[in-house]
């Protein structure tokens, strides 16, 4: 794992400021009050947080439409289960896309590298997971079938899940029975 990739470049100033003044001109033109707390399509994504993806621009879907649920790979944590858990009991979503993409962060980086590195630099290893992957394929088709066997996901039959193409912007759908 190279920890110089993490170093802050000379040019780095803080974005809150400038992120708050852009929040007073949405906040000024803001129409999406009336939303209601539910997805209207009764769809949940789950997505790697890479910056690449716009996921409502990549699946042209609208404010209110879907919960986005993102973290480091987009991979089947518990903390995504529960989300999910939550989102199907009790916010009414029936669907479930899963998103990985090419070109991600976790296939640069091995579980026991990544540890190793934490437990030389703080003095202890991460009792959590990392979830580093290889291959986004092999990596979205165990996620399907994670989600297949939870029983805390209570809707299984609209499970589906894609590879984006960082250079192309196109989705590739994987086949967990493959």
């Amino acid at each position: 794992m190279n920890t110089d990739d993490r170093e802050p470049t000379a040019d780095f100033s803080p974005n809150a400021d400038e992120l708050v003044a852009n929040n007073a001109t949405y906040a000024s033109e803001f129409g999406d009050e009336h939303l209601p707390v539910n997805p209207r399509r009764q769809l949940a994504v789950v997505a790697c947080m890479d910056s690449r993806m716009d996921i409502f621009e990549l699946l042209g879907l609208g404010h209110g439409e879907a919960h986005i649920i993102r973290n480091a790979g987009g991979v089947i944590t518990d903390d995504v289960i529960r989300s999910l858990c939550l989102s199907q009991r009790f916010l009414g979503t029936r669907e479930i896309i899963l998103l990985h993409h090419t070109d991600c962060g976790l296939q640069r980086v091995t579980e026991d590298d990544f540890k190793d590195t934490l437990q030389a630099e703080l003095g202890i290893k991460p009792w959590w997971a990392l979830e580093s992957f290889a291959d986004p394929y092999v990596d979205t088709a165990q996620s399907i079938r994670r989600l297949r066997l939870t029983p805390f996901v209570p809707y299984k039959e609209h499970i589906r899940g894609f590879v984006y193409d960082v250079v192309s912007g196109r989705l590739d759908e994987v086949d967990a029975d493959a």
